[in-house]
């Protein structure tokens, strides 16, 4: 086969640090999708324009951090989706179970499935083999190998951790590490994803490249495996407790992207007073110039997708607040993707309306970091509350603040924040973070609140004072 007929499209999703992938034959018109999340209509589109047909919805397990789409494709134009084998009895739905030595044909392309439990126990990888060839020309590896590292073990709960580690080695050592060197490797966890320890931004590699650089299969033993791939794992979103039974007991099927409705402010203030949430995806400043009292700030860009899911309680019925009708479908495909579902609309008008409608709307000062620098040189400075994560933290941050991931705000602020004082919370550069936490604060009452104009970096540039915990 000559190497042009093999077609690969890669689909990122930044926000989660994830890569899902349209293969396919371009001489026999045949295709399948790996990893796909919810909103299928990207890979349809493409495989239409391209005249492929898809055959096979895969998944490489029972993910944590998106629904799959698999079902969504399965129900609409392919085969039963298809999964790992030790997951067959726990799921919920018609599928088709793979075991290792499994293939598939898509003509002149070979699909192989191999066992690699470690990430989750039912965790297979699917090679990609030419018609003719010896060995494989590339392999899907899901969370058992990306770059620079291997997706981490603990997502299941601490009696897991160790035993998955284990698998996770002799996955690694016993059968990736065998393939050629040139093989191509396409994980679905990367950087950026809280599903991997912290690792490299790249998307792709090869077998050789991660036998000689990535830190994993430097590790000669055992335990000292286990030790290295347990070891300074960040925090992860809350709806991650969620998303493998979701994906266990099977999706709904959606049958596209929906469309809001909108809402007239009247409309919205009742549903928010019956308990739904309101999202607030507009940027940060004008969050800040106004918004709706205890409603959500998650910026699109924040990304949505990940503190949307950190911070709004999984299940909880949203209206969106974003006047830009293109950011308001980019806003309903994140969410759809982790599985919030019960999108009620948007509010029509946006906070204009809110506000024409005679509707209370709270405010947020931006204070630059000058101002704040000579405020806390003062007996009556404000308490500074980084909510960064625990690794930017301990690159640097100002005196005398304190440090509450914007996460776990919610949890932390009643024993760590004083409601005597007023606060100046911050994040890096973008007030992104900041937003989420100054909105979650907002909601457990605090009101003297005000936001650090692009946060520590803008601090540091203006040579404040930085200060590192002692190791």
């Amino acid at each position: 086969m000559k190497q042009p007929d093999l077609f690969i499209k890669q689909f990122v999703d930044e926000g989660l640090g994830n890569s899902s992938y349209l293969i396919g034959s371009t001489e026999t018109g045949r295709a399948a999708v790996i990893d796909p999340q919810r909103d299928v209509d990207r890979y349809l589109q493409v495989a239409e324009g391209m005249g492929l047909r898809l055959a096979y919805a895969f998944d490489t397990h029972l993910h944590a951090d998106f629904v799959s789409g698999a079902r969504e494709l399965a129900a609409r134009v392919t085969k039963p989706f298809c999964i790992g084998a030790s997951a067959k009895a726990a799921l919920d739905f018609d599928h088709m179970p793979l075991h290792e030595g499994d293939t598939f044909s898509l003509g002149d392309i070979s699909i192989g499935v191999l066992a690699t439990p470690g990430h989750t126990p039912e965790h297979i990888s699917f090679t990609v083999t030419p018609a003719g060839s010896a060995a494989p020309h590339s392999i899907f590896t899901g969370g058992a190998l990306i770059v620079g590292g291997a997706a981490r073990t603990d997502l299941l709960g601490h009696d897991f951790s160790e035993p998955l580690a284990r698998q996770l080695y002799h996955t690694l050592h016993d059968k990736l590490l065998r393939f050629q060197d040139e093989v191509q490797v396409y994980p679905t966890h990367g950087g950026g994803s809280f599903c991997a320890a912290p690792t490299s931004n790249e998307r792709t590699t090869t077998i050789g490249r991660e036998r000689h650089t990535n830190r994993l299969t430097q590790v000669f033993t055992e335990d000292e495996f286990v030790r290295m791939a347990l070891s300074d794992l960040p925090s992860y979103p809350t709806y991650y407790r969620h998303l493998r039974e979701v994906n266990r007991r099977g999706p709904r099927v959606l049958g596209g992207v929906p469309v809001l409705k909108p809402l007239p402010p009247r409309d919205v203030e009742k549903a928010l007073a019956d308990g739904v949430a309101a999202v607030d995806i507009r940027p940060p400043r004008e969050f800040a110039a106004g918004h709706i009292p205890s409603s959500y700030g998650i910026p699109l860009e924040s990304p949505l997708i990940t503190w949307g899911g950190w911070v709004v309680p999984f299940g909880m019925p949203m209206i969106l607040v974003a006047d830009d009708p293109v950011k308001r479908e980019e806003a309903t495909r994140q969410l759809i993707r982790i599985g919030y579902d019960d999108l009620r609309g948007y509010l029509d008008g946006g906070i204009a309306a809110w506000h024409a409608a005679g509707l209370p709307t709270a405010r947020t000062r931006i204070i630059d970091v000058d101002e704040l620098h000579a405020w806390m040189q003062r007996n009556d400075a404000p308490l500074v509350v980084d909510v960064r994560s625990d690794a930017e933290w301990r690159t640097g941050h100002m005196p005398d603040a304190i440090h509450i991931e914007a996460g776990r705000i919610t949890e932390s602020a009643a024993t760590q924040v004083p409601r005597d004082r007023p606060v100046v919370i911050h994040c890096g550069a973008a007030n992104r973070r900041a937003t989420v936490g100054l909105s979650l604060l907002e909601q457990l009452g605090y009101r003297n609140i005000m936001v650090l104009d692009t946060g520590i970096v803008n601090w540091r540039d203006a040579g404040h004072e930085v200060v590192k915990e002692v190791a």
